[in-house]
């Protein structure tokens, strides 16, 4: 389902930079602060071109192609004589365990949603805007769309842990060590070509990106008369994981809720739809609501008070039967939008960062919620249907600079 094919990457030159200085997370988890300190750390940060800022004198995709070519011209950028794909491996724990996510950069025939490559979240309009422009001066994908396949054969998989003599070597700001690989071979290439074309393709984490990059495909094909096949707009850069592996975590975000409606009556109108129930403070809730699975969200309040809040999704007619039983989903579109319409709602990943906000009277509550499934995902997606955004928060992030595809 997936048409893969080798590309010749644009990288660092180990011998010219500090890797670690050069790279940075995704663009969308940058704060301003943040992009202060990757600009301070190298003259040659990616961060220049991916996520850059506007000057009196030019505009950031003008600046970000300028510094594309200066460095391509000074040798910080070169690029691979010879088409191949790259193994990325990341070392990192996670709650004091030890994992290894790995996965294979290839270039992804661009399809039309749904028909080989399924989205799982709705996009927002602006970041999109955003991220063609950059595509349109840079004439390349700077960054790499996560994916997801599923594969119980493993070929890649197999190919993967084998990989020996990485040609970059980088830690993260958790302290995750990543690493990139060439893979030349033209027996393993096959290999990885033939097996990939079997599995639909889940997009993980960038969906911005791959629906700019369809975009941008179409408007490049308006302005060719000649319809070219192998142009290399016609393809997407992505990282590709095999779920079998089971090296990456799904984390999950959580809500932060302000609103002048008294939460616990407002619940009491719907009693006949969700119930909630008090719960031990003592008690890890996170552990709690994962065992008891689907139609269990955690809930605590400024009074210091946890609870479960627990629903029978008979009631949502209106929602689709793939989605009845998604908790993010019943969040969303029935707790936060029809129970409190008057509100203001903040994303929060780190659980313990959101509980200080609420003890701190900046919100009045905090939902939490379990990591979404990959067999979630995977339903979700093959119906059609996506999910609300940030209804997953994959985990590591991959490294901005690792690979760049020009066109």
């Amino acid at each position: 389902m997936a048409i893969i094919r080798p590309f010749k990457g644009l990288l660092y030159n180990p011998e010219r930079i500090n890797v670690d200085d050069v790279m940075c997370p995704p663009y969308d988890i940058i704060s301003d602060t943040l992009r202060e300190s990757f600009y301070s750390k190298s003259s040659y940060n990616i961060v220049r071109i991916d996520y850059g800022k506007n000057s009196p004198e030019m505009d950031k995709y003008t600046s970000a192609r300028q510094y594309l070519d200066r460095w391509i011209d000074e040798g910080i950028l070169v690029q691979e004589k010879e088409p191949c794909f790259y193994g990325y491996e990341i070392q990192y724990s996670y709650k004091n365990k030890k994992k290894t996510l790995r996965g294979l950069i290839a270039t992804v025939r661009l399809e039309e949603l749904g028909k080989g490559i399924y989205p799982h979240e709705q996009t927002y309009s602006k970041p999109k805007t955003d991220r063609l422009m950059l595509m349109k001066a840079c004439m390349a994908n700077t960054s790499l769309i996560f994916s997801i396949y599923r594969s119980k054969e493993r070929v890649t998989s197999r190919i993967l842990e084998e990989l020996k003599n990485p040609y970059l070597t980088a830690k993260d700001m958790d302290g995750n060590i990543h690493k990139l690989y060439k893979i030349h071979d033209s027996n393993e290439i096959n290999k990885i070509v033939e097996e990939l074309k079997n599995y639909p393709v889940f997009i993980a984490d960038g969906h911005h990106r791959y629906e700019v990059a369809l975009e941008f495909k179409k408007q490049m094909e308006k302005m060719h008369l000649e319809k070219k096949e192998d142009a290399a707009w016609n393809y997407v850069m992505m990282f590709l994981a095999n779920t079998e592996d089971e090296g990456f975590l799904i984390l999950p975000t959580h809500r932060l809720l302000n609103t002048p409606l008294p939460i616990k009556k407002e619940f009491e109108k719907y009693s006949h739809v969700f119930s909630l129930k008090e719960f031990n403070k003592n008690e890890d809730i996170n552990e709690a609501i994962e065992k008891m699975g689907s139609k269990n969200i955690g809930l605590y309040l400024k009074e210091n008070k946890w609870y479960i809040i627990q629903y029978n999704s008979s009631f949502f007619e209106y929602i689709l039967d793939e989605l009845k039983d998604v908790d993010v989903k019943i969040l969303e579109d029935v707790i936060l939008n029809k129970i409190f319409p008057e509100k203001e709602v903040q994303y929060e990943i780190e659980m313990e960062r959101g509980i200080k906000l609420v003890n701190e009277c900046k919100y009045d509550a905090i939902f939490i919620l379990r990591a979404t499934k990959v067999e979630e995902i995977e339903r979700v997606a093959l119906a059609g249907l996506r999910m609300p955004p940030k209804s997953t928060y994959f985990y590591p992030k991959l490294l901005t600079g690792m690979v760049i595809h020009v066109f």
